[in-house]
C-alpha cells in the first residue's frame, strides 16, 4: 500500500441508465436490494427489518435487530447518487451500495454502518485507514453426475484445469476464459483490479484489487463477489468463496491489509528511524491484533466450515502471531517500508461479511493504540511445528462466539448491537448443524450439510 488513493467508485449520471440495483450486506455479508427506476432511486426504498434474523435455510431468529416480534417492520435503504456506478448485467442498469436506516436513524446493527464507525474513530485522531482486500475462490462447474434438482454439495465440482499452477497466467490456467471476463468487466464497472492469477491448488484463484479508503473498498469488495459470481454462473459456472469447500487441498482466505495516512499524507504505520521500520502505533496496531484475536475470529471466520480451514500448520490466522513477511502468522508485515508500509491480518474467509471484517481489524488496531498496549515478539518459529505462542483460534464456531463475547472492551468498541444480533444469529446456526451432525470435527472432511448451507451463497 503505497500513497493514499481516491475512491474506486465514479460518479454515473442517473439519466444514462433505465433502472438502479440498489443493494446492502445483510448481518451475512449477502447482498439483499431491490431494482429502481432511475427516477424513483434517490429516494430509496423500504425492506423488512427482519433480514437480520433470516438464516442461510430461510429460518427466522428472533435476534436483537431483527424485530421479529415487533411486527416485522421496514428499514429503509437509501444509496448515495455520487457513488452510483455502470452495472454489469447490462448496458442499462447501474449499481450503488445502500446504507440502511430505521425510523430516520442510522441502523445500529447495520454492518456498513459499523464500518462508518471504525473509520470515524480513527478520524478523530486526524488519521485515515487505507484497505487493501486479497480474495481467494475456486471455480466450480456443473457435475454431470448430479441428480436432477440437486444442489450444494451434489450439483457442483471443482472446474478441471489441471495444468494449472501456483502464480499461473492464461488458457492453460483459465481454459473458459472466465476470470479474464471478470478482469475485464471489473474495468467497465470501476473496479481496480491489482493482480489475479491462479492460486496453490487446482481451480483455484487469487483476485486482488487496489487498495483505497476503507470504505470504498469495502463496498468494492462487497460488489466486485456479486460480479464476478454472476458472470460465473452465465458462463454455466461459479465460483466459491467459501474458506474449506474441499477436503485436503487448500482452504480460500481473505486477507485484510491496512495502511494509516496522517493528515500530510504520511504512512503513520511507519518509522524511517525504527530499525524495523515500523513504528509505535504499528507495533501497538499488532499488540491490539494479537491481544484480540479470540474475539475477532468468529467475524472473520463467520461459519461452521471456517474451522476447518483455521488449523495449526497451515498458512492462515490461527496462531494469535505477527511476523515479518512470514505467511504461517496471523499478521504478516510484508517487506516494504515508508509508504508501502502495511498490516496484513489473514484470518478471515471469503464467508465473512467484508464491511464487518474491516471494521473488526481497525477496532483491534485501535484499542491496540488507545490502550498502548505491548508488542509481543515476533514469530520467529517456522509456523507449522514450532510457534511462540500458545494462543491459538477457537477451535469452532461455538467456541469462537463464546471468546466474542466474553471480550467486552473489543464488543464496546466494535458495536455491542451488531455483536448482539450476530451472535444471536450464529448461534441457532450452530444448532442447525449439531442438530443435523451431532458434532464437529475441525479435521474431518466438509460435511454435506455445510456445503448444501453455504455453497450456494459464499
Amino acid at each position: 500500500m503505497a500513497d493514499s488513493t481516491t475512491s474506486a467508485t465514479s460518479a454515473t449520471n442517473l439519466d444514462d441508465f433505465q433502472r438502479a440495483r440498489v443493494m446492502f450486506p445483510d448481518y451475512l455479508g449477502l447482498a439483499r436490494g431491490k431494482y429502481l427506476p432511475t427516477h424513483l432511486a434517490p429516494a430509496g426504498t423500504g425492506h423488512c427489518v427482519t433480514l437480520y434474523g433470516l438464516g442461510y435455510d430461510r429460518s427466522m431468529t428472533p435476534a436483537p435487530g431483527a424485530y421479529l416480534l415487533e411486527g416485522l417492520i421496514d428499514l429503509h435503504a437509501t444509496m448515495d447518487p455520487a457513488t452510483l456506478r455502470p452495472g454489469w448485467e447490462d448496458d442499462q442498469t447501474a449499481v450503488a451500495v445502500a446504507d440502511v436506516a430505521l425510523h430516520g436513524e442510522p441502523f445500529p446493527y447495520s454492518a456498513r454502518q459499523v464500518l462508518k464507525n471504525a473509520i470515524d474513530a480513527w478520524a478523530s485522531d486526524g488519521l485515515t485507514p487505507k484497505i487493501g482486500i486479497e480474495l481467494e475462490a475456486y471455480l466450480m462447474e456443473p457435475d454431470p453426475s448430479a441428480r436432477t434438482g440437486s444442489r450444494g454439495v451434489d450439483a457442483w465440482r471443482r472446474y478441471a484445469n489441471p495444468r494449472a499452477m501456483v502464480y499461473g497466467t492464461g488458457p492453460a490456467n483459465d481454459p473458459s476464459g472466465v476470470i479474464n471476463d471478470i478482469m475485464a468487466m471489473s474495468q467497465c464497472c470501476g473496479f481496480r483490479v491489482e493482480s489475479i492469477n491462479a492460486e496453490y491448488d487446482e481451480s483455484q484463484f487469487e483476485l486482488t484489487l487496489e487498495y483505497g479508503d476503507a470504505l470504498a473498498t469495502a463496498d468494492d469488495i462487497f460488489l466486485f463477489k456479486v460480479m464476478a459470481r454472476e458472470l460465473a454462473l452465465t458462463k454455466g459456472l461459479d465460483l466459491t468463496f467459501l474458506g474449506k469447500p474441499y477436503a485436503e487441498i487448500s482452504g480460500s482466505g481473505l486477507h485484510v491489509n491496512v495502511s494509516m495516512v496522517d493528515g500530510s499524507g504520511t504512512n503513520a504505520l511507519s518509522d524511517d528511524n525504527a530499525e524495523d521500520g515500523l513504528s509505535t502505533m504499528a507495533r501497538q496496531g499488532l499488540a491490539g491484533l494479537c491481544h484480540h484475536h479470540r474475539a475477532m475470529t468468529t467475524l472473520l471466520a463467520p461459519t461452521v466450515n471456517a474451522y476447518r480451514r483455521l488449523q495449526p500448520a497451515q498458512l492462515t490466522g490461527y496462531w494469535a502471531n505477527w511476523g515479518y513477511d512470514h505467511r504461517c502468522v496471523a499478521n504478516r508485515v510484508p517487506p516494504a517500508r515508508g509508504a508501502g508500509t502495511r498490516l496484513e491480518n489473514r484470518i478471515g474467509d471469503g464467508a465473512t461479511n467484508v464491511h464487518v471484517a474491516i471494521a473488526a481489524v481497525l477496532t483491534a488496531m485501535r484499542l491496540g493504540v488507545k490502550n498502548e498496549l505491548d508488542c509481543p515478539p515476533a514469530e520467529t518459529g517456522d509456523g507449522f511445528e514450532e510457534v511462540n505462542t500458545d494462543v491459538c483460534a477457537p477451535a469452532n464456531l461455538s467456541e469462537a462466539l463464546d471468546a466474542l463475547e466474553a471480550d467486552t472492551v473489543f464488543v464496546d468498541a466494535l458495536g455491542a448491537e451488531l455483536v448482539a444480533n450476530f451472535v444471536a444469529n450464529k448461534r441457532a446456526e450452530w444448532d442447525r448443524f449439531i442438530e443435523a451432525e451431532g458434532s464437529f470435527d475441525g479435521e474431518a472432511p466438509p460435511t454435506a450439510w455445510e456445503r448444501n448451507e453455504y455453497l450456494m451463497y459464499h
